[in-house]
C-alpha cells in the first residue's frame, strides 16, 4: 500500500481545495492518521473508497475522542539586555489550546487486503452544537457507530439518515463519555441508597464560612 504521504498528496489532487494534515501518534501503536477538513471530508472519503490503488471499501470502526482545553508550559531561550549587556536567558511560555471533539475512522480494503488507513474529523469546539459531516452515505457500517458517538459525545453528524440515541434513553440530556461528565447522585428509575447519594454529593461540594464563622457545605 502507498505511504500516508502519497495518499495525502493524491487525495488533495483528486479533491480540489481539500486540506489534509498528517497527525503523528506517539503511542506504542505508532499509527499516524489523516486529519480531513470538514468541508471536503465526504469527497476525500469517497476517493479513498473508490480509488483503484486504494479501494478502502470497509470502515471497521468509528470512535469518538474528547480533547479538553489545555495549556502547555515550555522553556525557550530569549535574548534580553541585563545591565547593559545582551544575555540569553530561559523564559517560560504558556500556550493554550481550545478543546474539541473528534471522530476517528479505521478504513481497510477487503478487495486488496490492506490497511488500516485512519482518518479523523475534528469539531470547532466542545459546545453542545458540535458538528461534523456524516460518512454514513459512503460507509454504511458507520451508521450505528456515528449514532453511538452522537449519544455518548454529543457530536451532531450532518447528513446522517437516522441520528438519534442508541444507548441512552431519549430523555437523557448529557453525554457520558465526555471527560467533564458528572454522573447524577441519584437516578429516578433506580433509587440509590441514601448513604451512597450523600457520599456522592460530598465529593462535589465545598465548604464555605457561615455567618457565625463555622463551615457549611455548598454544592459546587
Amino acid at each position: 500500500m502507498e505511504s500516508l504521504e502519497e495518499i495525502k498528496a493524491r487525495a488533495e489532487l483528486a479533491v480540489p481545495g481539500a486540506r489534509i494534515e498528517i497527525i503523528l501518534n506517539p503511542s506504542p501503536a505508532q499509527q499516524p492518521s489523516l486529519l480531513l477538513d470538514n468541508a471536503h471530508a465526504p469527497a476525500v472519503a469517497r476517493f479513498l473508497r473508490d480509488d483503484p490503488a486504494l479501494r478502502l471499501d470497509h470502515c471497521s470502526n468509528v470512535t469518538g475522542v474528547d480533547w479538553l482545553e489545555r495549556t502547555i508550559s515550555k522553556k525557550v531561550k530569549v535574548k534580553t539586555v541585563v545591565e547593559g549587556e545582551e544575555k540569553e536567558i530561559d523564559e517560560t511560555q504558556v500556550e493554550s489550546f481550545p478543546g474539541y471533539l473528534e471522530a476517528v475512522y479505521h478504513l481497510y480494503s477487503m478487495t486488496l487486503k490492506h490497511g488500516p488507513v485512519i482518518i479523523r474529523l475534528r469539531t470547532a469546539d466542545r459546545g453542545d452544537g458540535a458538528r461534523l459531516p456524516s460518512l454514513t452515505t459512503i460507509y454504511r457500517s458507520a451508521e450505528f457507530q456515528e449514532r453511538e458517538i452522537y449519544d455518548l459525545y454529543g457530536i451532531h453528524f450532518e447528513g446522517h439518515p437516522d441520528l438519534r440515541r442508541i444507548l441512552m434513553w431519549d430523555e437523557f440530556t448529557d453525554h457520558p463519555m465526555r471527560k467533564d461528565y458528572r454522573e447524577p447522585d441519584d437516578y429516578e428509575y433506580e433509587p440509590t441508597p441514601h448513604d451512597d447519594v450523600l457520599e456522592k454529593a460530598k465529593q462535589h461540594s465545598q465548604p464555605r464560612p457561615s455567618i457565625d464563622g463555622a463551615e457549611s457545605i455548598t454544592p459546587a
